[in-house]
């Protein structure tokens, strides 16, 4: 359906701008964050703060978060309880803080973007 269509894109679009969002902090490429293997520590990092990201940050379920990602729901919900424990360091915590409203800045931007060519999109 158009719907179904349409949430697909917007999904990816979100995956786009985390990956791009994390891949500078974190030093990764976005082709990273879908490998089929886990890749370094780095990047499985990496990933788990971006699944981390659009489940918090654009409101995914886990099961839409593991589609964006090529992953299973099981995973995400993994990723986000290890993220939430790294969250106890106040650094860590503070470039989540960052990364999350930059997520949500890019985010809006766009639906701004998309208010004023007619259309409404979700902002996050």
């Amino acid at each position: 359906s158009v719907e179904l269509g349409e949430r697909m894109q917007q999904l990816l679009f979100e995956r786009v701008v985390i990956e791009a969002s994390v891949g500078q902090v974190f030093g990764v490429l976005a082709g990273e964050f879908c490998l089929v293997t886990r890749g370094s520590s780095r990047v499985a990092l990496a990933r788990q703060v971006a699944m981390y990201l659009i489940h918090v940050a654009c409101g995914r379920s886990f099961t839409d978060a593991g589609r964006a990602f090529a992953r299973d729901r099981t995973t995400v919900a993994h990723a986000c309880g290890v993220i939430e424990d790294l969250r106890d360091d106040a650094r860590f915590d503070r470039v989540l803080e960052l990364l999350e409203s930059i997520v949500r800045f890019r985010l809006g931007a766009k639906a701004t973007a998309d208010a004023g060519n007619g259309e409404m999109r979700r902002a996050g």
